[in-house]
């Protein structure tokens, strides 16, 4: 029977077969330093600026504590302005400033899981909540606002909308003296109720109003809301799909997308009428990954769980799938798409473009702009490697595409607008330098787009003062962790100005990482980043290390990274190439950065696992390396990286001799036959091979992986008498909250992969 060891600070097992190393032993196992000094620096994670101030504000975690900070022209002095001390695994996210930068608010606590548990990583017996907090830029305690999620600020900063069970809230973020405060101004009661699912308020530039989507199912109206009459106006309404309300600068129009209702044969049967709880899919490759209910209706929102009128099996029978209007929607002319803008005093919209017939590329209107005098959008174009940005105007005319740029747009944090009512798109790309981020500006109304920012980091999050004389930005170098730096925006070198690195901060031990390429067995050339210690010497002989980044639509770049934990990965590359070890991180296939057939590569994850072949590849470049040591090659990884871990381990413990599987996939679906694609593109297909140690992690509020896949895992681990040590955290999330639980799982990981790939035990 396997005797286990409890650890010291976190609720975790160090299963060992009744074969393997005795309790003492493994106590007396090798040390290593600590990972703690290279995740020491305070790390700012997001950025905002305020609209009518030169002044800044931004999320900064600071080993485990997370606060926001602010700075403002002309010295930029950054500012802590919230009192949040404890490493207690409380997340804060959402900041968001007023326009004259007087006001914070940010949310404080998880996102409910699909049980609608916020996470409580730090075990307190009252639970834990989500809610909306404030604080003044210029000092002060900060204070709860309300329960709630993703709020939508006021432009004056005195109020903040949020969404809750279908329906619109309003709390008050300033008091004032002598009025009395009511359920509704404390987010108690709804602000506006109405039938459908009421949600995407955006607030009018003047505040005076506020646009809003009513998805109701099959139809979906835009509304505005009158602050001062406390009156609702449909706009246009009709039998369409209406949505994505944005303002025109001067608050007098507003702009929405119209698409065709759902015809009959795609309607969802009602059940019992009420109102679901939609979600998406926490990640998308696989289906052991933890989902919501099925979306559905006009906005993806939907009703009730209900099933489709009929199966799809009976649809392709169906005689009447060619008949016109039963299982499509188009408009007269056969249009599905149309950009209106209305009056929103009035309601009455006018129709300023629609797309062409059997359109494939300007098929919606999702995240679009009103800047300047321009309709900006992001469209997917088919057959085209690179996401581009696109303008309408509001006067009408062809869209213009405005990223001519190729290269990587990530999502709606890569993109802004300057503050002169939005003449110019900000933007983040690797277009020209396709390893890393750069800031990028071209005119709305079309241009040519230049580069703003130089030099060899990474910058992202750009963020335009409202002088429109600067850029705030988050930069990252090769030995330089997450800064709040300032760009000008004629063009320049990013001038850091957050945080200033003590000498706890081993930056001279970092080395510059540089970029290698491998090919695949089928041919397919695969960017990768290699640490080489700096201590190597001709005729070494030197351990390797392969890490696998998550997603897997990820890229990892020669510099620390912009997501939080690739951050800390790429940290611990340089902490265990500083002990020594050759490591090279792969980019592999289905990863982003590369194009989207690269991305969109064929027979991946559960289709065949093709993805593999690219790691594969990685670790034989390192045997064949001089000075690698070829029998001691080890593996590490979160998530997807953690799948492809497990994969190594099962496939080729001939090559890898240990690993590290954080939070990872080891089954794709939930059919166990060995002659079912899915199973055998799993690491549990391949089980039999497995003969490596392996490091295991997870914490069991999980909301990208189920924790499911490791109990599963463990039982087949057990069963084989496959050596494996094991660290569960009750409460804690797909990527732990806590930052000494970090420190503790490195360390041991470190310790792991000195006794496994180091020392060959």
């Amino acid at each position: 029977m396997p005797t286990f060891l409890r650890f010291t600070g976190l609720a975790a097992a160090l299963a060992l077969p009744a074969a393997g190393v005795s309790t003492v032993a493994a106590q007396q196992a090798p040390t290593v330093p600590s990972i703690a000094p290279w995740l020491s620096p305070a790390s700012p994670l997001t950025l905002v600026s305020a609209r009518k101030a030169d002044r800044i504000a931004w999320m900064v975690y600071d080993q485990g504590l997370r606060n926001v900070y602010t700075a403002a022209a002309p010295g930029f002095r950054p500012v802590r302005v919230t009192s949040f001390l404890d490493d207690d695994g409380t997340d804060l996210t959402d900041v968001r400033i007023s326009d004259d930068g007087g006001v914070i608010v940010f949310v404080r606590g998880s996102a409910p899981n699909r049980f609608g548990w916020v996470a409580n990583p730090s075990h307190d017996p009252r639970g834990a909540e989500r809610a909306i907090w404030a604080v003044r830029s210029t000092g002060g305690a900060a204070w709860r606002v309300a329960e709630g999620g993703a709020p939508e600020l006021s432009p004056d900063g005195r109020w903040v909308l949020f969404t809750r069970d279908g329906q619109i809230h309003r709390a008050r973020v300033v008091r004032t003296p002598g009025v009395p405060i009511t359920a509704m101004d404390t987010g108690g009661v709804p602000l506006i109720t109405g039938w459908g699912r009421n949600g995407t308020p955006r607030w009018s530039p003047d505040g005076a109003r506020i646009a809003f989507v009513s998805d109701r199912e099959n139809h979906a109206f835009v509304a505005v809301y009158d602050v001062a009459k406390r009156t609702v106006t449909y706009v246009a309404p009709g039998v369409d799909c209406d949505g994505t309300p944005s303002w025109s600068p001067d608050s007098k129009s507003l702009a929405f997308s119209r698409r065709p209702g759902v015809p009959f044969g795609n309607q969802a049967q009602r059940g019992q009428g009420s109102i679901g709880n939609p979600a998406g899919p926490a990640v998308n490759f696989s289906a052991a990954i933890q989902t919501g209910n099925p979306a559905g209706g006009c906005g993806g929102g939907g009703f009730g769980g209900g099933a489709p009128a009929q199966t799809a099996a009976a649809n392709d029978r169906n005689n009447m799938r060619g008949s016109p209007g039963f299982y499509t929607a188009a408009f007269e002319g056969g249009h599905t798409l149309k950009l209106m803008i209305a009056d929103p005093v009035t309601g009455r919209a006018r129709e300023v473009w629609q797309n062409a017939p059997r359109d494939s590329v300007f098929t919606t209107l999702n995240n679009m702009v009103w800047a300047g005098d321009q309709i900006v959008f992001p469209v997917n174009v088919p057959k085209d490697d690179f996401e581009r940005w696109y303008a309408v105007s509001v006067n009408g005319g062809s869209p213009v595409r405005l990223t001519t740029t190729d290269g990587i747009i990530e999502d709606a944090t890569s993109v802004s607008f300057s503050r002169d009512g939005g003449r110019s798109l900000i933007y983040t790309t690797n277009a020209d330098d396709i390893e890393r981020r750069h800031i990028w500006s071209v005119p709305v109304g079309g241009g040519t787009p230049r580069r703003l920012s130089t030099g060899d980091g990474v910058e992202t999050y750009p963020q335009p003062l409202s002088s429109g004389k600067q850029v705030a930005v988050l930069y990252f170098g090769a030995k330089t962790p997450a800064s709040v730096a300032l760009v000008p925006m004629e063009g320049g070198a990013p001038r850091i100005i957050y945080p200033t690195l003590d000498k706890s901060f081993p930056t001279a031990s970092h080395v510059v990482p540089e970029v290698v390429k491998t090919k695949a067995a089928d041919g397919l050339e695969i960017s990768n980043t290699l640490f080489l210690p700096k201590n190597l010497k001709p005729g070494d002989k030197r351990p390797a290390i392969v890490f696998v980044h998550g997603g897997p639509r990820r890229q990892m770049l020669p510099a620390y990274h912009y997501m939080q934990f690739y951050h800390w990965s790429y940290a611990v590359n340089q902490w265990l190439a500083d002990q020594g070890y050759v490591v090279l991180s792969i980019n592999y296939r289905s990863g982003v950065g590369y194009g989207k057939s690269f991305r969109d590569a064929p027979n991946t994850q559960g289709r065949g696992n093709s993805e593999y072949q690219d790691v594969l590849a990685g670790a034989k470049y390192l045997q064949a390396r001089a000075d690698v040591d070829p029998a001691r090659v080890g593996i590490w990884g979160l998530s997807y990286g953690g799948l492809l871990t497990s994969q190594a381990l099962a496939r080729n413990s001939d090559i890898f001799v240990a690993g590290a599987d954080l939070a990872g996939v080891h089954l794709y679906g939930n059919v166990i036959d060995s002659t079912n694609l899915a199973f055998k593109s799993s690491a549990v297909g391949a089980i039999d091979g497995w003969k490596s140690p392996v490091f295991l992690v997870h914490g069991d509020d999980d909301r990208n992986v189920d924790f499911a896949q490791t109990v599963g895992l463990v039982q087949l681990l057990r069963a084989r008498n496959i050596y494996h040590e094991l660290i569960v955290v009750p409460d804690d999330l797909h990527e732990s909250m806590i930052h000494a639980n970090w420190i503790d799982t490195f360390d041991r990981m470190g310790v792991f992969l000195k006794r496994f790939v180091w020392d060959k035990r």
